[in-house]
């Protein structure tokens, strides 16, 4: 129970790599603010499993790509616990196309969901994490698209990255205040939105050709997190911790 007495706010959280922060977090102590673009019975229910771990937990439903609605979520989750400790910052769009016949549109939209949103949810939590004294843990999820430009992923490769450096930034500017700031940078993962991409049957011949033999799971991704979090890693910030299971180093053996 690392995380016991913590209250976390977990952003994108009624599915894949948000829903398995929330989870793990939860297992590790937390009481949890959870978000998502809209209440729906998925969000529910992971409230409901959040409760049956014996952790307290409040859906404060959200647009988190808009600066208003951050600071509502932001406000909310404050009102339900009176602080927060730890945000897991998972905002996130993608869109996939031919660098060539990209929609510009689509462009600004993946920027704005992936990095902006991210820019947003931090400054206010971390202006709350100081007002109150500073210490606390901000989370980014970024992506091994970060490091790895693959085709068809102009947008989302260039946001990841982005938002990998943008944390190194507010790590420097949050030292005084001992506020940890660290990127999770997941590998393939296997969530719902990844079934929707690219099929059930794709995903199934893809994870034994992967170096670690199978996709990661959110829960390998929240597991992180609670590292992240918790005071084993308080001597760590401005840092990427890559969970990919060695999908980086493919094509690098003999």
């Amino acid at each position: 129970m690392k995380l016991l007495g913590k209250y976390a706010l977990v952003t994108g959280a009624a599915r894949g790599i948000g829903y398995g922060c929330a989870i793990e977090l939860a297992r590790a102590g937390a009481d949890l603010v959870i978000n998502d673009r809209a209440e729906s019975p998925q969000a529910a229910a992971v409230v409901e499993e959040i409760l049956a771990l014996g952790r307290r937990c409040h859906l404060v439903a959200g647009d988190v790509f808009e600066r208003e609605s951050c600071q509502r979520v932001v406000d909310e989750a404050i009102a339900a616990f009176s602080r927060i400790d730890i945000l897991v910052s998972n905002p996130a769009y993608s869109f996939r196309a031919p660098f060539l016949d990209y929609p510009a549109d689509k462009f600004e939209q993946v920027l704005a969901g992936t990095l902006h949103g991210g820019f947003h949810m931090s400054q206010l939590v971390a202006r709350h994490m100081v007002a109150r004294g500073g210490v606390g843990k901000i989370i980014f999820m970024a992506s091994v698209h970060a490091r790895i430009p693959f085709a068809r992923s102009v947008a989302y490769n260039a946001a990841k990255s982005g938002l990998i450096n943008m944390a190194y930034t507010i790590a420097v500017e949050l030292l005084p205040q001992r506020i940890n700031v660290n990127v999770i940078e997941p590998g393939w993962i296997d969530t719902p939105g990844e079934h929707e991409a690219f099929g059930t049957e794709a995903i199934a011949r893809a994870g034994p050709t992967l170096p670690w033999g199978r996709l990661g799971t959110p829960s390998d991704i929240g597991k992180a997190a609670v590292f992240l979090a918790s005071d084993d890693a308080d001597y760590i910030t401005g840092t990427t911790l890559l969970v990919d299971g060695g999908l980086w180093l493919r094509g690098a053996h003999e």
